[in-house]
């Protein structure tokens, strides 16, 4: 295309694009090819009676159906920022002690479903319960497509239980707020004033190594025109903490900005409804039965051990076909 080089930003952003539906398209081509010789070799076994041959190739099949559900999922992804990284942010809620576990909980969830899914994942910050689980974190998990993955955990998630902490055994309800951000590409140009920023350091508090907590490496980054904070201590440099905060403020302030948008066009208030206490997309039921039902899709899945082992792909699944 004649001038196709001449604007910079516009054909980086093309080849991206060229690359992830090539990414696509080899994905579909690998599993049909998997698929393809798997049918040949079926073949070559009925005809000779060959029973270890025919078992051999029963057990390709859950391998190549992983792959096309995968494939199936990827063809899905048509959002903005799909293909990004993503930072994930969990807030404990109602429920004191209880919302604090619940937020581990979900922290490992998602570690256990970046783990399967080969992706590399992070704790960027956290902040321990007073007596058990976890106040707040946030995390980030690299790998292709993962925003478009987890963009469908984004909402309040509701644990019932018996709870752990009561000696009297009674069922408890708690919250957990997810908030899930991409990352953004560098292309991606977000004004931040430098006069709109308090910066403070202090002791980071997890894990880290030693280092990590003798020094004031963390960093918590003010947002004052927006009132947006955020924090990270994963690194032991304060340098490299800081630019990580400056990409979580960048892709805060540009989600705030989107909403905006998507307010003053649909006369609404936002996505701040959908994220409110008591507006659950998802509960998860361990007392008096067992079940996990997505609010939104309807899905339910009886095996919550599954699920809370980061069993998550059919209800992201569903989601996407359900926000189409």
């Amino acid at each position: 295309m004649p001038g196709f080089w001449d604007d910079a930003d516009t054909a980086k952003r093309v080849q991206k694009e060229l690359g992830c539906l090539q990414d696509i398209i080899k994905g579909w081509e690998g599993a049909w090819h998997e698929l393809d010789e798997a049918d040949l070799l079926l073949e070559m076994a009925s005809e000779e009676k060959d029973g270890d041959t025919e078992n051999e190739v029963a057990s390709l099949l859950p391998a190549m159906e992983t792959a096309l559900e995968v494939a199936e999922l990827e063809c899905m992804f048509s959002g903005e920022h799909d293909a990004s990284n993503v930072m994930i942010s969990i807030h404990a809620g109602a429920g004191g002690t209880e919302a604090q576990d619940w937020v581990g909980i979900l922290l490992r969830m998602y570690l256990r479903w970046a783990e399967a899914k080969g992706f590399k994942a992070a704790i960027l910050d956290i902040l321990a319960g007073d007596e058990a689980g976890t106040k707040s974190v946030t995390i980030i998990i690299k790998g292709r497509y993962a925003y478009g993955y987890m963009r469908s955990e984004l909402g309040i998630h509701r644990l019932v239980r018996i709870s752990p902490f009561d000696t009297s055994g009674r069922r408890h309800t708690s919250f957990a707020s997810v908030m899930v951000l991409p990352e953004l590409d560098d292309d991606i140009d977000i004004e931040i004033d430098d006069k709109d920023l308090r910066i403070d350091t202090y002791r980071a508090s997890g894990s880290g190594g030693q280092h990590v907590n003798k020094t004031d490496s963390a960093i918590r980054i003010t947002h004052i025109p927006s009132g947006v904070v955020v924090q990270c201590q994963n690194e032991r440099s304060q340098h490299r903490n800081k630019d990580t905060a400056m990409k979580m403020l960048a892709s805060r302030l540009y989600e705030l900005e989107k909403e905006k948008q998507a307010a003053q066009q649909k006369g609404l208030h936002g996505d701040k409804k959908e994220i409110s206490w008591g507006s659950q997309i998802r509960s998860y039921v361990l007392q008096p039965y067992r079940l996990i039902k997505d609010h939104r899709t309807e899905v339910e899945i009886g095996n919550v051990d599954a699920v809370l082992d980061g069993g998550l792909d059919s209800f992201i699944k569903a989601y996407l076909l359900w926000a189409k």
